[in-house]
This record gives structure tokens, sequence and C-alpha cells, in this order.
């Protein structure tokens, strides 16, 4: 299980990493580029990958 947390987590941070750079236009090329709630919803994304990461560490 610890290894699914794992994985799941750092997926979710890369995931919303990407969001996230797209959302302060850093990384061009989609619908969310320049919109800054796709920035907020990366930050969450990636919180949320982290939580995961310290939860399966425990």
């Amino acid at each position: 299980m610890k290894l699914v947390l794992n994985i799941l987590g750092i997926l979710l941070i890369l995931g919303g990493g990407i969001w996230f750079l797209q959302g302060i236009n850093l990384l061009p090329g989609s619908f969310m580029t320049g919109q800054i709630e796709w920035a907020i919803y990366g930050l969450l994304l990636a919180a949320l990958g982290l939580g995961l990461i310290a939860r399966a560490r425990r």
C-alpha cells in the first residue's frame, strides 16, 4: 500500500505542477494557460499529493 500511495502522490504532484505552471502562464499551449484558477487547482492537487506521500511514510 505504501508503494501505491507514493506513486499516486508523485503523480498528483507532477500533475499539480503542470496545472500551476499553465495557470501562471509559464507553460503555454492549453486552455488553462493564463487562468489563475488552474494555478490554484494545481497547488491544491500538489498539496494532496504531498499529503499522500506523508501518510505513506507514517
